[in-house]
């Protein structure tokens, strides 16, 4: 493995970059925890994985909707001066959620309040947006970077979820989703201090919000990071809704550490290997991949498996998600126009996180009203429908950086 890694070496050249992306790890270790400990939280204070999974939802699909306009103020005003006080306006909802689970106050203050909680920035798009700033002249280094990025979100979701559940199980419910807001603050207060690798404000060009959708290939691309999200959030929330109904709940975290742990590593391989296809073609070849694997946890949970055949099957399955991602953010790199790239950015995001919410409440459903292993059908049919939209990326031409043609050529 030192081989692979040593390739990585030409991603940290510029200087300050390994602070940055040290810094930002503790925001997304916080972002991890967070749907866990939502879920559990309220499904133990109120016994329901319905009402956890839908609150769990409304709290995404209001970040998905802030994230596009952070994006845009980060595009005019810059990094720094919009992550702080972002970050900050998400604290005391935060508490006030943790307040009304703990009093029993009416479900809909739940949903408020998690709504609310959702002004965060986003971390990894304003990491990936440094980094398409620094390595905009070599493409093969850039794609690595952005491999090293799908990597380490990976591996913040395999450490947050078990420290999530291990908070909230071994102390007290609300443990979990404190530690998260107290975390993720840090982090982005560390990490909007390193002002030295933050990209310098484009030249504004006025627009309207809507236009970035005229985009040549956004749409199918966002439709591909929708289904991803899918896939995401009825994952996570069949595989700790399965595990409770084993009577193993604590091994839940366990369980989706696997899939961040597999998607890591296919994530790291393929960023050492050069690419010799266009970034749309791998996000084909990425997607049709996903999809076969993930019928391992499907045939594993309609069988009844134990956790550790289950364990088995989401590991493998988790290693379709990571190059698919990666070819995904580097093709949207590649779309966007740099004068409004974070908020193109955060649009991707937005989509999975619209997907997850989606995933998050469905997965709630099936796992109150069907049998455990049913709602693994749902992350099956999320990586079946993004295919049509990766092979209809795949078909087009794809653009060289920052709008260049590249018709007939092999781009990273």
């Amino acid at each position: 493995m030192s081989l692979p890694l040593a390739r990585y070496r030409p991603v940290f050249a510029a200087p300050g970059t390994l602070a940055f992306t040290l810094s930002g790890l503790l925001g997304r270790l916080a972002l991890a925890m967070n749907g866990v400990c939502v879920v559990v939280l309220v499904a133990d204070r109120r016994g329901s994985y319905a009402l956890a999974g839908a609150v769990s939802a409304v709290g995404v699909l209001a970040g998905a909707v802030l994230l596009p306009l952070l994006g845009r103020l980060v595009d005019r005003l810059g990094q720094s001066r919009v992550a702080v006080p972002a970050v900050l306006a998400g604290a005391l909802p935060t508490g006030a959620l943790l307040l009304c689970v703990r009093s029993g106050a009416p479900a809909w203050t739940l949903f408020l309040c998690w709504a609310l909680s959702g002004s965060s920035p986003d971390l990894g798009g304003l990491a990936r947006a440094r980094w398409a700033h620094l390595h905009r002249a070599d493409p093969a280094v850039l794609h690595r970077a952005n491999a090293l990025e799908q990597s380490l979100d990976e591996l913040c979701f395999m450490a947050g979820p078990v420290l999530g559940m291990v908070l909230c199980t071994a102390a007290f419910p609300e443990a979990g989703l404190l530690a998260a807001r107290v975390l993720g603050t840090a982090g982005t207060l560390l990490f909007a201090a390193q002002r030295a690798t933050e990209p310098p404000l484009p030249p504004h060009r006025p627009g309207r919000t809507g236009g970035l959708l005229r985009t040549p290939g956004l749409r199918p691309l966002l439709a591909v990071f929708l289904a991803a999200g899918v896939l995401f959030g009825s994952l996570e929330v069949t595989t700790l809704a399965y595990t409770d109904a084993l009577g193993r709940q604590s091994a839940g975290g366990g369980l989706l550490a696997l899939v961040a742990a597999g998607s890591c590593a296919s994530g790291l391989v393929f960023g050492a290997v050069r690419p010799r296809r266009p970034a749309a073609v791998r996000l084909a070849l990425g997607t049709g991949a996903m999809t076969a694997l993930m019928l391992l946890p499907l045939s594993a949970g309609l069988a009844g498996a134990g956790v550790l055949p289950l364990g088995a099957a989401l590991l493998a399955a988790g290693s379709g998600t990571a190059p698919t991602m990666v070819s995904g953010m580097t093709l949207a790199q590649r779309l966007l126009p740099a004068h409004r790239l974070t908020e193109g950015m955060a649009m991707a995001v937005a989509a999975i996180l619209v997907g997850i919410s989606t995933g998050a409440a469905l997965g709630g459903t099936l796992a109150q009203h069907c049998a455990p292993g049913t709602g693994y059908l749902l992350p099956c049919c999320a990586a079946a429908l993004a295919l049509p939209a990766s092979v209809r990326l795949a078909r087009g031409v794809e653009p060289g950086p920052r709008g260049g043609p590249t018709a007939g050529q092999r781009q990273p």
